[in-house]
């Protein structure tokens, strides 16, 4: 499984901010219920970017199957109907002016929140370091899970490049009499799936929506405003401790200088405005560049 950010299906919800959320905290919300909508707006928006899945790939998948289930029964002719059929649906999307590569067939949404401090996650790490040194390993793997906190779409894909010639050499091997060739092509074919999954790191959601909550209530609570700051700070310090990393140029370091200063600034004169669009778009452009080493399975 390929694990890669910023693809068509969530760049959208990575780059959103909280002012355009479905669902904003109320100026008396608690950290924990601004955190709370962050996340229920996050998953939302994860479901309303999946992948449109392609009728058409799916239906040639279910006649590619039927055709294996006829080479089964030896039934040259219904293993040559269904066939025609899988690669008929197949070059209605091929004739399409920028056929994409990939053919979305499933949508897997998981979510995996860490509930915890930036100190609890440098403990657990510790822990973790302590067992390997000590041999224990499985130990150590059951630490080390709960490590994470992110929001991961995956997405199955059919690979247009591959498997309508894989469709059509196991066409030539029934032609032939070949059966099983015909069968061993198709096994092959139906089992070479591409899965690309788009990870969402949940405490930059969180920072985000929280500094945003902030800029409503500073003019007219001061205390909430800096206690949102905070709260904000403390999820960049989880993100960074689990090692959610972005190929910006800003950097952890340079976020938490600018909430610093826009804490300032509401403590003195309260104009704060441009600091908090400043720090706004600093953290939305540090989001769409996090990345994620790739896992495959």
């Amino acid at each position: 499984m390929k694990k890669v950010l910023l693809s068509a299906i969530t760049a959208s919800l990575l780059l959103t901010t909280a002012g355009i959320a479905k669902e904003q905290a109320g100026k008396n919300a608690t950290v924990k219920e601004v955190n709370k909508i962050a996340i229920s707006n996050a998953k939302e928006d994860a479901r309303s970017h999946e992948a449109k899945l392609v009728k058409e790939a799916i239906e040639s998948l279910k006649f590619a199957q039927n055709a294996v289930i006829a080479l089964e029964h030896k039934d040259k002719k219904a293993a040559t109907e269904n066939l025609e059929k899988a690669i008929g649906k197949l070059e209605v999307i091929m004739a399409a002016k920028n056929a994409p590569k990939l053919l979305p067939i499933n949508n897997v949404i998981r979510v995996q929140e860490f509930v915890g401090t930036a100190k609890d996650v440098e403990n657990s790490v510790k822990m973790v370091k302590d067992l390997l040194d000590d041999g224990k390993v499985q130990e150590a793997r059951a630490l080390i899970a709960p490590l994470a906190s992110e929001i991961d779409i995956t997405v199955v894909n059919l690979p247009l490049a591959s498997y309508p010639d894989a469709l059509k050499l196991a066409a030539s091997y029934v032609h032939d009499g070949k059966l099983e060739k015909a069968k061993e092509v198709l096994y092959i074919a139906l089992s070479t799936f591409t899965e690309v999954t788009e990870v969402v790191p949940i405490p930059l959601l969180e920072s985000a929506d929280l500094i945003a909550a902030a800029s409503r209530v500073a003019k007219e609570d001061k205390a909430k405003a800096l206690k949102y700051l905070e709260a904000a700070s403390d999820a960049l310090d989880v993100a960074e401790k689990l090692g959610y990393i972005s190929e910006s140029t800003t950097t952890y370091k340079m976020l938490h200088d600018q909430i610093k200063a826009v804490e300032k600034e509401i403590k003195g004169k309260n104009k704060a405005e441009k600091l908090f669009e400043e720090l706004a778009a600093k953290l939305k452009e540090f989001k769409s560049k996090i990345v994620s080493s790739e896992k495959s399975r």
